[in-house]
């Protein structure tokens, strides 16, 4: 069974395995991309397996492993040591969360020059809780979130978990989370969701829950209401 799917030209998601958060059950999405100089860049690697491994070889050399914020860290170390040749990425805070592993290079408000020409970046600001960094990949025109937005079918959760994931506005159609955590900051939010609105994705992967295969940018404009 194939473990990737392709969702445009020269870009593929994993849907990986299930994850407890807080003993909420988070599922997992992987995202690779083949840049044009045949170089394989994947964002929040997922739990490991030959499978995977072996789907992911077939496209290209490994050469970039980005981890987007300071949780997106629980199978890191996996793939770093499964490529060692490949340069690592830690967003802003992670180093100092995980000082047992080493990371090549930070990530910054701007796109590295080996990605620059085919993916778009930035960190979202204004959270007082993480700032994660985000993501556009030009060709295939699809943003990449990880946290920022969670987007859960309304059957995933159940019991009090499914009253908590209401409460908090991470259920379908317009997901959405840390709005809270913008209290005081929204400026700055502001600025970032306007750059990825300008950037005009048709598609939005996302890490948790269902991702939005059209209309990106009105789902952006639905999720981000509290902005306006």
């Amino acid at each position: 069974m194939k473990m990737l799917q392709q969702i445009g030209d020269n870009i593929w998601i994993h849907d990986g395995a299930t994850v407890s958060w807080y003993t909420m059950p988070y599922t997992t999405r992987m995202t690779v991309i083949r840049l044009n100089s045949g170089e394989i860049w994947i964002h929040s690697p997922a739990k490991i397996s030959d499978e995977l491994i072996s789907d992911v070889n077939a496209l290209g050399k490994v050469s970039y492993l980005v981890s987007p914020n300071k949780i997106h860290h629980l199978f890191m170390q996996e793939w770093m040591q499964q490529y060692p040749e490949a340069k690592s990425y830690a967003p802003p805070g992670l180093e100092e969360k995980r000082p047992d592993l080493h990371f090549d290079r930070a990530l910054k408000d701007a796109p590295e020059p080996e990605w620059q020409e085919q993916i778009e970046q930035l960190i979202f600001k204004g959270s007082k809780v993480m700032e994660e960094v985000i993501f556009f990949h030009r060709e295939s025109k699809t943003l990449i979130v990880t946290d920022l937005i969670e987007n859960f079918h309304p059957d995933h959760f159940k019991g009090i978990k499914k009253l908590l994931a209401q409460m908090t506005g991470i259920i379908s159609p317009n997901g959405k989370i840390w709005r809270m955590t913008f209290i005081g900051r929204k400026e700055a939010a502001r600025d970032c969701l306007q750059t990825m609105i300008n950037w005009q994705p048709d598609k939005i992967i996302l890490a948790h829950g269902e991702w939005i295969q059209k209309n990106a940018v009105s789902f952006l404009k639905k999720s981000f209401h509290w902005l306006q």
